[in-house]
This record gives structure tokens, sequence and C-alpha cells, in this order.
């Protein structure tokens, strides 16, 4: 119990409430601000640990990062048209979300390994940044690829100027061109009071996933378990390819986390305009409903166990 890291405890009490239909209720304003703290908190201290490093020295590995990560969607798709027997549809938007990545995740995955005193290289918000948005254009791809009214411009829109990527991007570039010196004055606000504001985030990500659950129980067993599997499978990716890329244990940590992690923010947002017949409530069900609380609760500590695996083997 000394590792497990205690802001996951307030999603199982968000969870219990809404399982129990407790009148518990995070306003709207709250939590909108919440997630907007968390994503601009999130840049800034990539950006300022970016800083230290070379540019040259984060393309090449962020190139494959990439290049990898558009394997889980390519991967995904025929899983569920195949095994599944969803429409093109469904499959394309379902395979979008568990290409993206979820912030929230990622923002666990550090703290719990701040908790354990266990370091990752500070580029790996750039790897969050740029994971976001490629498996979403894959995803579309898929789920409409013969038909030629696409609208592009609009889901292009959504991706790049929604409120995720402009937060975190901008974060990014803040945090980088003033550096640890620059931000030090707001260290306080975005840094010291970072995990006690993740947890209030995590309050509400319980009472939505009790509300969600029901919607993905009336999907079938086939999607529940897609949902812990196809993780899994990403996971085991993400290990490889930090091991193969040299990164720390924590860089693979968080990397294994990424792959792991599905959108259900910035994915629904794009679906939603692109391939407006795709049922949302199997892909939102899928990713917050079982993915996210299997990565907090299982998932995350699992990923850093086989990550210092990998290194005591020597693999």
């Amino acid at each position: 119990m000394s590792s497990f890291e205690p802001v996951i405890l307030f999603f199982l009490l968000g969870a219990l409430a809404g399982f129990v239909r407790s009148d518990l209720k995070i306003p709207g304003v709250l939590y909108e601000s919440l997630s907007i703290f968390l994503l601009l908190a999130i840049g800034l201290k990539g950006g300022v640990e970016l800083a230290r490093y070379p540019l040259s020295e984060v393309a090449l590995p962020a190139l494959w990062v990439v290049a990898v990560g558009a394997l889980i969607p390519l991967v995904a798709y025929p899983v569920l048209r195949k095994l599944g027997s969803l429409s093109r549809a469904d499959a394309g938007s379902i395979a979008g979300h568990y290409g993206s990545v979820s912030v929230v995740t990622f923002a666990v995955g550090a703290a719990y390994l701040a908790r354990l005193g266990e370091t990752a290289e500070g580029y790996m918000v750039v790897f969050l940044v740029l994971l976001e948005f490629p498996a979403l254009v894959i995803g579309v791809l898929l789920a409409r690829r013969e038909e030629r009214d696409m609208p592009w411009r609009q889901v292009l829109h959504e991706v790049f100027a929604g409120k995720s990527i402009v937060l975190l991007v901008g974060g990014l570039v803040i945090g980088w061109m003033a550096g640890a010196g620059g931000i030090a004055p707001l260290d306080r606000l975005f840094f010291d009071l970072f995990k006690g504001v993740l947890a209030f985030f995590l309050l509400e990500m319980g009472l939505v996933v009790a509300r969600r659950f029901g919607e993905l129980r009336r999907a079938g067993m086939f999607l529940i378990a897609f949902a812990v599997l196809m993780p899994l499978a990403a996971a085991g990716l993400g290990l490889l390819t930090g091991w193969w890329l040299g990164l720390s244990v924590g860089g693979i940590t968080l990397l294994a986390t990424l792959y792991a992690s599905a959108s259900y923010i910035a994915a629904p947002a794009a679906m939603r305009i692109a391939v407006p017949q795709a049922n949302p409530a199997l892909s939102i069900g899928a990713a917050l409903g079982i993915t996210f609380p299997f990565n907090l609760i299982v998932g995350i500590p699992l990923y850093h166990r086989l990550a210092r695996s990998l290194h005591t083997l020597g693999v």
C-alpha cells in the first residue's frame, strides 16, 4: 500500500458515490476550471523540463514514438470489425479513441512516479501532445475511407484548435521559453497545487464513470474485454519502444501509460463531427468506463513494475 497513489482514492470515492446514487455533484464551471488548470500545468512543467534538452535530442525519439503509436488504431480496427462485428463507423471511432491518449491518465502516472521518487524525461509531455491527434485522423480515415464528403476542415479545426491541444502546446511553449527560473514565481500555483486539483478532478471522473457504466454493460462482453486487453497490448508496445529508445524506468512507464490510455476528451469531440453515425456510448463507455479505471488501479503500477524488470534483466 505504500506505493499506492492516494489521488486514485478520490476517483474511487466518486465512483462509489455515483453507484449508490448520491446527490454529490461537481459544478460544471468548476470541472471546466479544473481541466484547464491541469492541462496548462502539465504543459508548463513539460516545457520547463524540455528547456533542459537540445531539441535535436528530442526530435528523433518523438518521431519514433508517433510512428509506433500509429500502429495502435491500425491494429484495433480489424479486431473491432472482425471479432467484435462492429460497424465501420463504430470500429473506426473506437480505434481512434484508443490510438489517442488521456491527459488525466498521464497526470496520474506522473503523480505515481513522483510518489515513488522516480524521475522521467521531461520531454514526455512532448510525446503526450504529439500522440493526441494522429490516431484521430487515422480513425476517421478507417471509418469513412470510402466516402468523399469528409468535413476535413471541421475535423482538423476540432483537433488542433481544441482546448486540450491549445493549452498543452501553449503551456509547453511558455514553459520552454521561460525556463525554470522564469516559471519559479508560479510554482506554488501550478506545481504545488497540482495534486490537490487532480484529486478534485478524479472525484468528478469517478462520478462520470458511474453514470457511463450502464451504457457499456449494454454493449456486451466483447467491448468490455477489448477495453482491458487492448490497453495491455498497447502498453507492451510502449514498454518495448521506451526500452529501445533508451528511456529511464520512469520514461518507459509513462510511454506505456500513454499508449495504454484512451482519449475521452479530444476524441469524442472530433468523432462527433467526423463520424456522426458512430455510437458515442460505445467509445466513451469503453474508454472512460473500463480503460480509465483499469489503468488507474491496475495498469500504471503494472507498467512501472514491468519497466523496472526490463532494466533489471537488461532485456
